[in-house]
């Protein structure tokens, strides 16, 4: 069949190379994709948003399936646009619409979606620019550390967290009035802060029956040691030491189920990923938010222990025929380090030469940030590179993926040097 990833980031580029590998992939297009997914599949100059073009290229291409990668085009609405189309209707989209793509474009409907289906997450309490004096007063309730944050999408960086309240107050106002992440932060949740170990679990959904994908940990923030402002991610490791078979029953039974059932109950059809980030609380696992999407970058620790044909999982979810399915994980482990420009997640320049990418590598490298010019790779984006590591075990992988570090570079290049560190002192 002939698939059409819609993406440019590091993972479409780890979809791009594991859809490759499947004995079902005829031809595969990356709309607009990066200098990496040119290796396994054809770029195609296409936004993310730009559905009518999108449309048309599919029919062009006679292809049968699309996998949505980022949010934005799912929060806006993709699905519904091919399927009120009679020439799309019947291509197979891996998303779900956009009623359902509201489980991460919007945090306040996503945490009233929990309280009504019973899914355990922090309180919290959503207010209005116009509320901005009650978000005050209610402050002044709250336990530090105290966690704001942004309704809707801001690009991985519209939760802050601060111990401080004269902070929480100032930042508040910034969100709320001075409209900090704009239209994102028009509505601002203060959350309660959840003390734990953070995890990433990945379901793939028909809408009744669902696969759950090998778990993995992110690292949000810039600095090491957890330190600094967070970002979309630096790094991830899978599978998690933690996450035994005792506590992912308890996600399962817990969170997993009365998610697919509320979305069946409240009449939302979902085909795709739902990407739910949960906090382990003293062995509880309490959500602290969905993504309607695969993450990135877990998807690069995930996909390279997937041992099933990715494809067919794809199509099945896509279809409605996950019922009976299983997923197949390798043993070894995963680990993910995100190679980004100087500056991020600030202001960061763009167009850097990276070195280092003809050299053979012992690790995966996946194109996040980058394009080709003038027979050129160059940097292109805050996160630029993930390098991916797999071995025996955490320090295996970590020792594969930095070796692979070492060989790349640019100007003004950065990157964490303690991924996966805190998970071998649990062990």
């Amino acid at each position: 069949m002939n698939i059409l990833i819609i993406g440019n980031g590091g993972r479409e580029h780890a979809f791009a190379w594991k859809i490759s590998q499947s004995s079902r992939c005829n031809k595969l297009f990356v709309a607009p994709g990066n200098a990496g997914t040119a290796a396994h599949a054809t770029n195609v100059p296409i936004a993310v948003d730009n559905f009518e073009a999108l449309g048309k290229f599919c029919t062009e291409q006679a292809i049968s399936l699309v996998v949505v990668g980022p949010e934005a085009p799912l929060v806006k609405g993709i699905r519904d646009y091919f399927e009120q189309n009679p020439d799309l209707k019947n291509i197979l989209i891996v998303g779900p619409g956009k009623k359902g793509a509201q489980l991460e474009g919007s945090k306040d409907f996503s945490k009233q979606f929990m309280l009504r289906n019973g899914v355990p997450t922090a309180k919290a309490k959503t207010f209005q620019a116009n509320e901005v004096n009650d978000a005050l007063q209610y402050l002044d309730t709250c336990k530090p550390p105290i966690v704001l944050k942004a309704d809707g999408l801001a690009a991985g960086k519209g939760v802050i967290i601060t111990p401080d309240l004269d902070e929480a107050k100032a930042t508040i106002r910034e969100m709320l009035v001075d409209k900090k992440f704009g239209e994102a932060s028009a509505k601002v949740l203060i959350e309660e802060f959840l003390s734990g170990i953070e995890l990433s679990v990945f379901v793939l959904t028909d809408g009744k029956d669902y696969v759950i994908l090998p778990e993995a940990k992110d690292y949000k923030r810039i600095g090491e040691g957890d330190t600094g402002p967070n970002t979309g991610g630096m790094g991830a490791i899978s599978p998690v030491p933690f996450a035994d078979e005792a506590f992912m029953k308890k996600v399962e039974d817990r969170i997993i189920k009365p998610t697919i059932a509320g979305l069946h109950k409240e009449n939302i059809d979902y085909k795709g990923f739902i990407f739910i980030g949960l906090m382990n609380c003293n062995g509880d696992p309490l959500v602290i938010e969905y993504n309607a999407r695969m993450g990135d970058p877990e998807t690069q620790a995930v996909l390279p222990r997937i041992k099933n044909d990715f494809v067919d999982l794809l199509v099945d979810a896509a279809s409605g025929n996950l019922n009976g399915k299983k997923v197949e994980s390798a043993t070894e482990f995963a680990a993910t380090v995100v190679m980004v420009s100087g500056g991020y997640p600030a202001d960061y320049p763009k167009g850097k030469t990276i070195n280092g990418l003809d050299a053979t590598n012992p690790a995966l490298v996946f194109h996040a940030g980058s394009k080709q010019t003038n027979n050129q790779i160059i940097t292109d984006g805050g996160r630029v590179l993930a390098i991916t590591g797999y071995g025996a075990d955490i320090q295996a992988a970590r020792e594969k993926a930095y070796a692979g570090v070492a060989k790349l570079s640019w100007e003004g290049v950065y990157f964490r040097k303690d991924i996966g560190m805190d998970l071998m002192k649990q062990n």
